[in-house]
């Protein structure tokens, strides 16, 4: 590693990533630290500036929560920083009753989202990636974190904390077909569509033969941002599925994502935990709206009645290989019901399949041997052994012991709510006979 720049601070808290779940943390923090006395927080963020999805906001995108499951309606509905507020500073709160929906779009509640984090600049950095967190050791006990961070120049940062809070989101899933291929600017996943899609010869007109593969919420959106905005794109849709399947969004289901059901789930054993959250896939993984699935089948019946069929529908399909040559990416592809085999040629294939959530095993993997198997507790706190005197808190990597909601919009609020507590909790007790700014600095250089 280069030479450093050292803080000589320490922070009672320090987030890894600054989406909409530290979002809302930040929120809550502020608002508590009114009443109990603030808390030194920052937050790092690896993206140039905020953005939500930024490289997925397609015009026809939209939210497929509530606005009122904004970042703090649903622990504070007075507070400044609710979605109906944002609305009235825009002075758009009349325009939007006016659209009589409950659902914004993507690109809005975006906006949104950045509108609220530029009151906390003074705690935010950007362009700063997150490399590792490692303990900061006094008598073999982890009194501290030592957060090292690199930023866009390619600068290294270490700075102290009494306490983290992993945030990091997850990373795109690649198929096993298509990782010989990840440099190739043919093949890239959809959380990179937008970008990648701005350098595509359809752009300027030039036909271009494409291949979706997914059959979920990403998939079906690019599907008609395709259909809809480059004429000359012929898109291949490949899934394992036999069809798009309906997500269930109805009003008894969606009290999954309640913060009731959280602790529902949080208090069974592990099987029961698993059999709810099978249970209720239906509600995220692998679904489509509605309202999308019925354009898309009217797309393709038109294509029917018009007789040209500018795109295919290939469903009940594996991709056996995925391979580049000079007529393209060559797609080996197996009928699940036929076992026929056939082989075509893409000019670009975008993934949309889904991610995943490990980011917090690499960050943490100096800590491993206080951590145990990341088993967390109600409160979203790494449980440690006696050792670690240090808070580590993760948010969307609690599925397993939480419930569905926990990589979803649907419990922001009071998620932070809980943290927030557990953390001035936290630093009440922990600073109670523990080393001082200046013992801690010290055991960290």
């Amino acid at each position: 590693m280069t030479q450093a720049i050292a803080s000589a601070v320490v922070h009672d808290l320090i987030g890894i990533g600054f989406g909409p779940s530290n979002l809302a943390l930040a929120i809550a923090l502020e608002e508590s630290g009114q009443v109990h006395g603030p808390l030194d927080v920052l937050f790092l963020d690896k993206q140039a500036d905020y953005r939500w999805h930024g490289n997925t906001l397609v015009t026809q995108s939209e939210l497929q929560i509530s606005f009122l499951k904004d970042l703090v309606t649903l622990r504070n509905p007075t507070s400044p920083y609710s979605f109906v507020n944002y609305l009235k500073a825009h002075d758009r709160l009349v325009d939007f009753i006016n659209l009589g929906t409950f659902y914004p779009c993507r690109m809005e509640f975006n906006d949104y989202l950045r509108w609220v984090a530029s009151h906390f600049e003074a705690q935010s950095r950007y362009g700063e990636e997150v490399l590792a967190i490692e303990p900061v050791l006094h008598q073999q006990q982890v009194e501290a974190l030592r957060v090292i961070s690199r930023d866009s120049q390619g600068q290294h940062h270490v700075r102290t904390t009494r306490s983290v809070v992993v945030s990091a989101g997850g990373t795109p899933r690649i198929p096993a077909a298509f990782k010989a291929l990840k440099d190739d600017a043919r093949v890239f996943h959809h959380s990179q569509y937008l970008e990648r899609m701005s350098r595509q010869p359809c752009v300027n007109g030039q036909p271009m033969r494409i291949a979706i593969i997914g059959g979920g919420q990403s998939a079906a959106e690019a599907f008609i941002d395709l259909n809809d905005s480059y004429p000359s794109a012929q898109v291949d849709w490949v899934l394992r599925g036999s069809a798009l399947k309906p997500a269930d969004d109805s009003p008894f289901v969606n009290e999954v994502f309640s913060p009731e059901f959280t602790d529902l789930v949080y208090q069974q054993g592990t099987a029961e935990r698993e059999r709810l959250i099978t249970e209720y896939q239906s509600t995220n993984y692998s679904v489509v709206d509605i309202d999308l699935i019925e354009r898309i089948y009217g797309i393709f019946y038109r294509q029917k009645v018009s007789g040209i069929a500018r795109h295919v529908f290939r469903s009940l399909t594996s991709i056996e290989s995925a391979t580049s040559d000079e007529q393209g990416v060559k797609l080996v592809m197996r009928n699940s019901a036929s076992g026929d085999v056939s082989e075509q040629h893409y000019d670009a294939v975008i993934l949309a399949t889904g991610y995943e959530r490990q980011m917090h095993r690499h960050l943490l993997a100096p800590l491993a041997q206080y951590l145990g198997d990341f088993e967390v507790d109600r409160d979203y706190r790494i449980v440690t052994d006696q050792r670690c005197k240090a808070g580590i808190y993760m948010q969307g990597f609690c599925q397993a012991s939480h419930g569905l909601s926990d990589t979803l919009l649907s419990v922001l609020p009071i998620r932070a709510q809980e943290i927030c507590a557990s953390l001035y909790a936290h630093d009440q007790y922990h600073k109670q006979g523990s080393l001082t700014d200046e013992r801690v600095l010290a055991a960290a250089i």
